[in-house]
């Protein structure tokens, strides 16, 4: 799996983007969260961004419940792609399902399928759009959430 750098150079604007296709394996969830572990270190030290290490985290978190998802529920290839747009991390996930994902009634006595759930509480963004192929997951999350305050990287100048 190596990351499809798109539009890095657009003329009139940067858009700081990276698109994958992910195989079927059982190895495509750990290598989805590595690269957008990769992603965010790469904003930071390529594009001056601060990036906190609680947002990293999150998309990591984020990342696997999405990827996760598409690969239990849908058949065939999935596509994540990562952008910054402002001063958050965008998180698309396309797959060939139908079927729109619906996060359950919390039940602290269920075991899994709590994935859907975590995502909304996270994100500052989630939407769900039907696709003429599948869907396409969408979550958002601040390149700043941490609580604490911590971030890494550098302001831009």
């Amino acid at each position: 799996m190596e990351p499809l750098p798109v539009n890095e150079d657009a003329p009139d604007e940067q858009a700081i983007q990276t698109t994958v296709a992910l195989e079927g394996d059982g190895t495509s969830i750990a290598q989805a969260r590595h690269l957008a572990a990769q992603f965010l270190t790469r904003v930071q030290a390529e594009h001056g961004l601060p990036v906190s290490q609680r947002a990293i985290d999150v998309t990591q978190l984020v990342v696997s419940e999405l990827v996760t998802n598409a690969r239990k529920y849908a058949p065939g290839p999935v596509m994540m792609d990562l952008r910054i747009v402002g001063d958050l991390v965008e998180i698309v996930v396309w797959d060939s399902a139908t079927v729109l994902p619906v996060a359950r009634a919390a039940d602290a006595g269920r075991v899994g399928q709590h994935g859907l759930e975590i995502v909304m509480m996270v994100a500052q963004g989630f939407e769900v759009q039907m696709e003429p192929v599948g869907k396409r997951v969408t979550a958002r999350i601040a390149l700043l959430d941490d609580p604490g305050g911590a971030i890494t990287g550098r302001r831009p100048q």
